[in-house]
């Protein structure tokens, strides 16, 4: 299953940590040929450390999804290393919290030009190597706050990730023709870096809200994220898929009450 993957060129984004991580960690393991991207080099040079311990191939290109030069860049160096450019995760993506209030102009542009304008440069730089190629996949990673829930000091990180559904579904229509696919992925509430220091009553708390009682691993996103990226999701495009333990269900905390 999902054999497709072996040799191909993958471009991680914001692979430096948390999702990123995880996803070409996963994309490596099943034989791709990963580029690591981030801003940070040395924790991006952490991942291909790890990713090679691990038997898998990987190696660091620095960039920032904000800039266009850094996106031609990266796509450029993939197809340099490993002869093109097949599958892109867009997953590059920055949360800081500030409630309406006391968000400035500012808090706002880097959050919708992290999220948003970095998915839409990401695939523009890859778009000339995939149109090469003759077919490419391209996943991004969304998430369940923006498009789906709402949550006290997010207003521009939702804004952000419900902007990239919108930008995925005439993306798709676009790229169909030549037989490159866009989907994304939809995170809830996942086990990463970005949770320490929050406390013990906080991961409770979280924890409770999710019917499974548990959060989700990098990898539960990984492996979805993997599936969109396959031959066998060829006919696949213009969608997306919640991983969140059935964090979305319930209509209210009292119907988690009533198990």
């Amino acid at each position: 299953m999902l054999s497709s993957i072996k040799d191909r060129s993958v471009i991680v984004t914001g692979a430096s940590k948390g999702i990123g991580k995880g996803i070409a960690r996963v994309f490596a393991a099943k034989g791709a040929k990963v580029l690591v991207v981030a801003r940070n080099e040395q924790d991006g040079g952490r991942t291909v450390d790890e990713i090679k311990a691990a038997g898998g191939g990987a190696s660091f290109c620095q960039g920032d999804v904000r800039s266009w030069d850094d996106m031609q860049n990266v796509a450029a160096t993939a197809a340099e290393r490993h002869g093109g450019v097949d599958i892109l995760c867009s997953n590059a993506g920055i949360f800081p919290s500030a409630k309406l209030e006391a968000m400035t102009p500012d808090d706002w542009d880097e959050v919708l030009g992290t999220n948003l304008k970095g998915s839409f440069l990401a695939l523009k730089a890859c778009l000339p190597h995939m149109k090469k190629r003759g077919k490419g996949r391209v996943i991004l990673t969304s998430s369940i706050t923006g498009p789906i829930t709402g949550y006290p000091g997010w207003s521009h990180y939702g804004a952000s990730k419900a902007g990239q559904l919108g930008f995925i579904r005439t993306a798709a229509i676009e790229l169909a023709p030549l037989n490159i696919t866009v989907n994304a992925v939809m995170p809830g509430n996942i086990a990463t870096e970005g949770l320490d220091g929050l406390g013990e009553d906080y991961l409770r708390k979280m924890t409770d809200s999710i019917p499974m009682k548990k959060l989700g691993t990098v990898e539960d996103i990984a492996h979805a994220a993997l599936f969109f990226a396959s031959d066998e999701a060829a006919y696949v495009t213009g969608q997306t898929l919640v991983i969140d333990g059935g964090q979305i269900l319930p209509e209210s905390l009292m119907a988690l009450e009533e198990m």
